[in-house]
């Protein structure tokens, strides 16, 4: 593991504060690009509430929705195994001083506790590469958006059309309980666990960046448009603003499958990244390359 500038614990308390009080310069820029095509007035209304709650938030240092989530972690580059402790330590501090809204329980008991974490908590996907550098990013991920999460085991037979309407019908079944507009994540093949795992780690690509597979661009391009179509709208109140963006992953998968699975971004899709050297902490809501 490299020398690390300032304490782990520091850095994972900066991302989630950054991550939970300022929303991605992409998705604010959707959010006002959206208000300025809506010609319905309730959507417009709720986009204007949501714009304000960004910029208060922002200014105030405090969380943009009451449900800061379950934060999600992914760690990439040359680390070793004590850098779980690090990330609990951080988590536990910003619950307490952000503070963050303590939303982990025994599945079963019910039991909260207080510290967002607990048996299995935090998540973190694990990326080791040879690069000179670890990068850490966090997605606080809240509830309303999660349990709209799908997974269909599809028929190969089923094809390009049978994805698309698989990824259109679970956005409009979920309605307005994810908080729309937000991001589609999708994934597409790979095992099942995979297809999930794909499908949330989708929602960190920033919106209105191309994607570099021709097929999957049209096929992100054609679902964003028959989604917007739908007439669902901000909060599912109507309108012509239901996704921002849809954004797909894909990998190879048994030759007798086709899995699909959607993640649902709400309109606070949050995301913060920290790529540390020896020598300094840089910090983004963008995305490093």
């Amino acid at each position: 593991m490299i020398k690390l500038p300032e304490p782990l614990e520091d850095v994972v308390f900066n991302l989630l504060k950054a991550s939970n009080t300022k929303l991605p310069s992409d998705v604010g820029w959707a959010l006002e690009a959206a208000a300025g095509w809506e010609s319905d007035q309730t959507a417009y209304s709720q986009l204007g509430a949501i714009m304000d709650n960004v910029r208060k938030a922002e200014f105030l240092s405090r969380p943009m929705c009451q449900d800061t989530g379950i934060p999600v972690f992914y760690v990439k580059g040359r680390f070793d195994p004590s850098i779980i402790g690090e990330i609990e330590r951080g988590l536990a501090r910003a619950t307490k001083e952000i503070p963050l809204r303590p939303n982990t329980v025994d599945p079963l008991t019910r039991e909260n506790y207080g510290n967002n974490l607990g048996e299995g908590m935090p998540i973190v996907h694990f990326y080791p590469t040879d690069d000179d550098f670890i990068e850490i990013t966090v997605m606080p991920k809240g509830a309303g958006s999660e349990n709209m999460t799908r997974l269909v085991m599809l028929n190969p037979s089923d094809g390009v059309e049978g994805v698309k309407k698989t990824i259109i019908d679970a956005v409009l079944e979920a309605g307005g309980r994810p908080c729309p507009p937000g991001i589609v994540g999708v994934g597409i093949g790979g095992t099942s666990e995979k297809c999930i795992s794909m499908a949330k780690e989708a929602l960190l690509i920033p919106v209105g960046e191309d994607n570099p597979d021709p097929v999957l661009r049209e096929i992100e391009e054609d679902i964003f448009v028959k989604i917007n179509e739908s007439g669902l709208g901000p909060m599912g109140l109507g309108g012509r603003t239901t996704a921002l963006g849809v954004r797909i992953k894909k990998a190879a998968c048994h030759t007798a499958s086709l899995p699909v699975a959607v993640s649902i971004g709400c309109w606070a899709n949050r995301r913060a990244t920290a790529r540390i050297t020896s020598e300094k902490v840089e910090y983004t809501q963008g995305a490093f390359r």
